[in-house]
């Protein structure tokens, strides 16, 4: 195999017409293991709406929520903060070094009413595309992740929603 017959990348090759080794893709392919067909999963659409449920396949878990919380520690928080308030470092920096006037968008407060309403495929489309001047974070966290994140996201919002009147005896004595 080492002195078989072939041609290197980047390199002429005189058998086609444009000189080239190199070969396009034929358009359409898609590379094993990437053919995401499943759009609940991987793009948080069911029927061709946004989802309003996890996907089946994600396992919801203490394990997912740490996962998530870890995360949205790691992705998240620098703008929305811990708590997703808005109020991460960068906003904060951006505030002390008086940017916030005109070049200056604060992050989304997560907590909003309106937030809480949004089906999760909407959130996951958000945290896969990017909104207004987030970024996309498709190509850097996994899809278990994202959807670990908007779980985390869920438990947030539900934390910071909830009156201590509206629990039981048993949930007040869980909390510390």
């Amino acid at each position: 195999m080492d002195w078989q017959a072939k041609f290197k990348a980047q390199r002429s090759n005189t058998f086609f017409e444009d000189g080239r080794a190199d070969r396009e893709p034929v358009p359409g392919t898609v590379a094993f293991g990437d053919l995401r067909e499943d759009d609940h999963l991987y793009r948080g659409k069911d029927n061709g709406v946004w989802a309003r449920t996890f996907p089946p396949q994600f396992e919801i878990s203490k394990q997912s929520m740490d996962r998530g919380k870890e995360r949205f520690g790691i992705y998240c928080s620098p703008c929305h903060g811990l708590i997703g308030k808005g109020d991460g470092m960068i906003a904060q920096r951006a505030d002390s070094m008086q940017q916030g006037r005109d070049s200056w968008v604060q992050p989304t407060n997560l907590i909003q009413d309106h937030l809480r309403q949004q089906p999760v495929g909407q959130l996951f489309n958000s945290i896969t595309h990017g909104i207004r001047n987030m970024p996309a974070y498709g190509p850097q966290i996994d899809v278990e992740d994202r959807w670990a994140i908007i779980l985390y996201v869920r438990a947030l919002q539900k934390s910071r929603s909830t009156q201590l009147a509206s629990l039981t005896d048993s949930e007040r004595g869980s909390l510390q």
